[in-house]
């Protein structure tokens, strides 16, 4: 069939004529590249991570790294840092990809339904984080505390689906990523899977816990600078939102005849397959628009996404940890900051480099954008090569700091709930130190094996983000009842853990059945499909857990007993003390995050779209509104999400970098006898010198006799002014 009798007078279509996909198999990088982001910036963090730790424990806090603080944090991590993690560890590859994926689909309901359906889990969970703080501040991990309440069998159960949850995370993060690597550089996906999360062992495995939230830091820097830049290159330097406006309402009055001539080689003979290309009016949304909230397919999205994401907060022991790290005046408005910062992650970059996607006509296939191939395909296009490296990084940055995440998460439920329960209960903080290295390592080497499984058996990205709650969504209610219902029965969460996960299968199998009468990964994978599967798992496990604990197995357990039932390894007491554990204070955050994230909840999920609905297809005011509200989130979030943990740092910051100062300044000799003060000689590193690690002048006066124990040290020198001190 040929077309050329039809003119078409728009966006790029000259310059992409005869492209059946956007990047037709050859990468716009080269491979060079890509060895130079996966290995050389995996070396290049791992190195300053490292150091950051170690200047922080000598220079700073003077903490001796012990299983506790190894998985803990020491317990009193602020609220800047708190904040800026939760964005670290929710920022997967799918946050950056899958986004603009909905949005290349549905349109502008796309990007907000992933963000609001995202975001509200985080503020939830600051709910749960406080209620930790107040009934169990020993724990290191949440199927300790599951253990603690309910006994080994629910502790099998939860350990599980704690395990699924991080397996599945990892296989996502690795299987988005290794895949635009490969697009983007031409390196092989299975290299690239296995080499991606070298650099997280090296860091984690060295600093634990600490070393993660401080790289998260960095990551989430660098992730909302390249944001900001996606942002300012599409509304402001190329474009405006009056004009994707006017190109967005163009793109679906295409008729067929346009769609085939847009999508044409150039003897005039068409590829066009209305599956494969956005052209046309899209099927289910209000007018056939990407300008409205008002997509049936959007929202379907948008519930799937609520309840998937539910289960990947709830049950992913990395939140937990998180929220055991923060201090207990700081959890709930680190949850609560960290949902909001995050929220514009998804929703800013989406409605920027998804929008355009759609806007531009750029020749993405529905494979490609399956693949979560549409940033890095408007990035290219409107920067050449630096669009793409910047994507490329800032795809790097997300892969390693959830990675780095859920590796310590692992390998605090192996070394806690596995090793410590059941194999050494007498286990000594050495060695619970040892297995948590261990796991991270390997751990690590095997995040890629189980991308590349994904890969190989067919599923990719948007597919494995949908299908994830139908796997750990029924173990939501249980761990929800866990720190926040008196009356939940044990064994009534193992039988609805395990219930709502048949149940979630078999319905999920069912509609592939009824709906496609076959079984095959797209049958399975569409959207009316997995939403069922997704509604049985979370509801049914909720409706059996608490049926079975109000009918057949009653109880009132006194929460008092809880953290009496969880031991520390180590008397490590950091964080834990009277003040940490103020009731009054405890109770006034916990009354703080429930009112305010049970609003924003209420705001994001039902008031913000019921908003949205009157005004149909987005008028041109209404989209430059819309437009305006997702570049100031942006750029908001972007500065607290910066600042504020430098502003709460600032005297550990002063303390390192008066410490390195001194440290040069001796080295070279410039310390004079009169004027030096140097620290006692303790180690910062050594249990014994912990109390008394302070600074003493370094020449004590020679009056007396007594000082002459002294005249052998190799600190003085009384021969001259200057004073050799061994650096």
């Amino acid at each position: 069939m040929t077309v050329e009798s039809v003119q078409i007078d728009a966006p790029p279509f000259a310059q992409y004529r005869g492209q059946e996909s956007f990047f037709q198999g050859t990468a716009p990088l080269s491979e060079t590249v890509g060895w130079v982001v996966v290995v050389g910036f995996g070396a290049l963090f791992s190195v300053i991570t490292t150091a950051l730790v170690y200047m922080d424990r000598y220079f700073a806090s003077g903490a001796k790294i012990t299983s506790e603080n190894f998985n803990t944090a020491g317990r009193m991590v602020k609220t800047g840092l708190t904040a800026s993690v939760i964005v670290s560890q929710w920022t997967w590859a799918a946050t950056l990809l899958q986004s603009s994926n909905v949005a290349w689909q549905y349109g502008v309901s796309g990007p907000f339904w992933y963000a609001s359906g995202a975001t509200i889990q985080i503020l939830l969970f600051g709910v749960i984080a406080i209620s930790l703080k107040k009934v169990a501040p020993s724990a290191h991990t949440v199927c300790e505390i599951v253990n603690a309440r309910w006994g080994r069998t629910a502790h099998k159960t939860f350990l599980f689906f704690a395990f699924c949850a991080n397996i599945i995370v990892t296989s996502m993060l690795l299987l988005g990523g290794a895949a635009t690597v490969e697009a983007l550089t031409g390196m092989d996906y299975r290299l690239a899977s296995f080499l991606i999360p070298w650099g997280v062992i090296l860091y984690t495995s060295a600093g634990g816990l600490k070393a993660t939230f401080l790289a998260s830091y960095i990551h989430t820097v660098i992730i909302f600078a390249v944001l900001v830049i996606m942002m300012f290159v599409v509304y402001i330097k190329y474009y405006s939102s009056d004009l994707m406006w006017k190109f967005l309402d163009k793109t679906v009055s295409y008729s067929d005849a346009e769609c085939e001539a847009i999508y044409s080689f150039k003897n005039g003979t068409t590829f066009y397959d209305p599956d494969i290309y956005a052209c046309g009016p899209v099927s289910g949304n209000n007018s056939g628009s990407y300008l409205t909230m008002l997509s049936v397919d959007g929202l379907m999205f948008g519930i799937i996404n609520i309840i998937g994401n539910f289960g990947t907060v709830f049950v992913d022991q990395s939140y937990w940890q998180s929220a055991i790290a923060a201090r207990p005046s700081s959890a709930a408005k680190g949850y609560l900051l960290g949902g909001i910062c995050w929220f514009a992650i998804p929703f800013s970059l989406a409605t920027s480099l998804g929008l355009a996607s759609t806007a531009l006509l750029l020749p993405i296939t529905a494979s490609e954008a399956g693949a979560g191939l549409v940033p890095p395909a408007v990035a290219t296009h409107l920067l050449g090569d630096a669009g793409a490296v910047l994507i490329l990084i800032m795809l790097f940055m997300a892969i390693v700091s959830t990675g780095s995440a859920e590796s310590i998460a692992v390998s605090s439920l192996v070394a806690y709930d596995i090793y410590r329960e059941y194999i050494n209960p007498n286990a000594t903080g050495n060695q619970i130190l040892w297995v948590s290295r261990i796991v991270i390592v390997v751990f690590g080497l095997c995040m890629g094996g189980f991308s590349i499984a994904l890969y190989e058996i067919g599923l990719n990205l948007g597919w494995v983000y949908l299908f994830m709650g139908i796997v750990i969504g029924s173990a939501v209610a249980p761990l929800w009842f866990l720190l926040n219902w008196k009356g939940a029965s044990g064994r009534g969460a193992v039988i609805a853990a395990w219930s709502g996960l048949l149940l979630a299968l078999h319905t999920w199998i069912a509609a592939a059945l009824i709906q496609s009468g076959e079984l095959t990964v797209a049958a399975l994978g569409t959207n009316e499909v997995m939403l069922s599967g997704n509604l049985v798992a979370i509801f049914s496990s909720a409706l059996i857990h608490w049926g079975y604990s109000k009918f057949y197995d009653p109880t009132d357990y006194d929460f008092a007993e809880l953290d009496k039932n969880i031991t520390l390894v180590e008397q490590d007491l950091s964080g834990l003390g009277a003040e940490q554990q103020d009731p009054v204070e405890l109770d006034r955050a916990f009354k703080w995050i429930t009112r305010r994230g049970y609003v924003l909840t209420l705001v994001l999920i039902v008031i913000w779209p019921l908003l949205s609905v009157p005004a149909g297809k987005f008028s041109q005011d209404y989209f430059a509104f819309w437009v305006l509200v997702s570049i100031i989130w942006g750029f908001g979030a972007a500065v607290a999400i910066t600042v504020l943990p430098l502003a709460e740092s600032s005297d550990e910051i002063g303390k390192v970098l008066s410490g390195i100062g001194e440290r040069c300044c001796c080295c070279l000799g410039l310390v004079r006898e009169d004027a030096v003060q140097y620290e006692e000689k303790v180690d910062p590193l050594d249990d014994a010198s912990e109390e008394k690690n302070m600074e003493m002048p370094l020449e004590m006066p020679r009056d007396n006799e007594d000082d002459n124990e002294d005249d052998n040290d190799p600190a003085y020198d009384t021969e001259g002014s200057e004073i050799e001190v061994d650096c």
